[in-house]
């Protein structure tokens, strides 16, 4: 089973008391323990990808009302969870991945999500079939080779 575990850092909701603009970085030591961690799920074999996001300041937020769509500066955009990171990651169970989301070094106020992700099979034959694209399965495909 695969899952997706999101990192909603207290940081990026404007909680601590800053406002990060385009110079933030994260503070040195929080990212050696991170490391500490991703590399613990990579040994373990759970770990399939990982990234971290720059903040919502610096990106932007395109809402759907009445089939036009709307953007949205991110330093407008008033977010109550803001996705910093994420781990894709596979194990047997939700349980394990809530085993491994609970020792991720996150600071006071900070959120771990974890959602499961569908595979292809969950999926009906007729949704199957519809879903199936020649060009994205090379372009996933091609991506997967060169990383």
């Amino acid at each position: 089973m695969r899952f997706m575990m999101f990192m909603i850092p207290a940081v990026y909701q404007g909680k601590r008391g800053r406002t990060l603009g385009s110079d933030f970085a994260p503070d040195a030591d929080a990212v050696e323990k991170m490391m500490r961690y991703n590399e613990e799920l990579a040994r373990s074999g759970a770990l399939i990808s990982l990234d971290g996001f720059h903040p919502l300041s610096m990106g932007a937020r395109v809402s759907f009302s009445s089939d036009k769509p709307r953007v949205t500066d991110g330093k407008l955009v008033n977010a109550k969870d803001v996705v910093g990171g994420y781990w894709m990651i596979r194990v047997k169970s939700r349980e394990e991945a809530v085993e491994w989301a609970k020792r991720v070094p996150a600071g006071d106020g900070d959120i771990i999500e974890i959602r499961q992700v569908f595979e292809e099979s969950e999926f009906p034959e007729d949704v199957r079939k519809a879903a199936e694209s020649p060009e994205v399965r090379k372009a996933i495909d091609t991506h997967k080779r060169s990383a």
